[in-house]
């Protein structure tokens, strides 16, 4: 008789919403020595943890991972400039901070929302049918969001995006910190952040990668690191490998 191999469900694992443009719905377990921290990434998520509905919002540097091993986190991570719209608070409101979504919220409302996501056999459906309820009750980001956030993901200067946007810089930047939580020039070394990531996880050397997203050598390319995420980058890509990092 062959041995039946049980395996263990992945820490990690993503889909795109099927109710909100853009978003993301994932779900990830902590490990026993899982110090990955969540990494600057211009989004805002709506977490599911320990049956609370808690908002993540904007990172300026990796925020360390607290929960014990073992637990189980879900959410929905929204395009970047989307997710105030939807929450009614202006993202630097929540710079650097986690919050429960009652502080923000009437509880009863809060309550409402919780109770589906609790009587969803998976969490990260839970959490999708909610965003798509939110979103069909308020009204879209403005699109010239996306095209700041994608000219920007090109790696496009700020200067040029405003001009190309017919904004000035002055009204650009109230824009960012409304949305993003921040001005455009940290939002575009944090996308630039994620640019290198994606081209070093799928094996392209340091010096290259430095090159293709934008950097003006290695050394500069770890420097960012260094200061967004707290660690070199060889390390980063070493630790981030075997499990995607996202969210809490």
């Amino acid at each position: 008789m062959s041995e039946v191999q049980i395996h263990p469900p992945p820490r990690y694992r993503e889909r795109r919403s099927r109710t909100v443009s853009g978003a993301t719905v994932w779900t990830r377990t902590i490990g026993p020595a899982d110090d990955a921290p969540v990494l600057p990434d211009g989004c805002m998520d709506l977490l599911w943890l320990g049956g609370r509905l808690v908002v993540a919002g904007p990172d300026t540097r990796g925020y360390p991972t607290t929960a014990p091993p073992g637990t189980r986190i879900a959410g929905i991570r929204f395009f970047p400039g989307t997710a105030p719209a939807l929450l009614g608070v202006p993202a630097r409101e929540l710079l650097d901070r986690r919050a429960d979504l009652d502080q923000l919220w009437r509880p009863a409302r809060v309550r409402a929302l919780a109770g589906i996501v609790a009587a969803s056999a998976d969490p990260m459906a839970g959490l999708d049918r909610i965003a798509g309820r939110i979103a069909a009750e308020t009204d879209p980001a403005d699109p010239v969001l996306g095209a700041v956030v994608r000219r920007l993901s090109e790696g496009s200067a700020v200067a040029a995006v405003a001009e190309s946007l017919g904004l000035g810089e002055r009204r650009l930047h109230r824009m960012s910190l409304s949305a993003f939580g921040y001005g455009p020039k940290t939002l575009a070394r944090v996308l630039r952040l994620q640019r290198a990531l994606a081209l070093a996880r799928v094996g392209i050397p340091l010096a290259e990668t430095a090159f293709r997203a934008g950097y003006a050598d290695q050394a500069h390319l770890a420097r960012d690191v260094r200061e967004l995420a707290g660690t070199s980058p060889a390390r980063l890509i070493a630790r981030d490998r075997p499990a995607q990092v996202s969210g809490a």
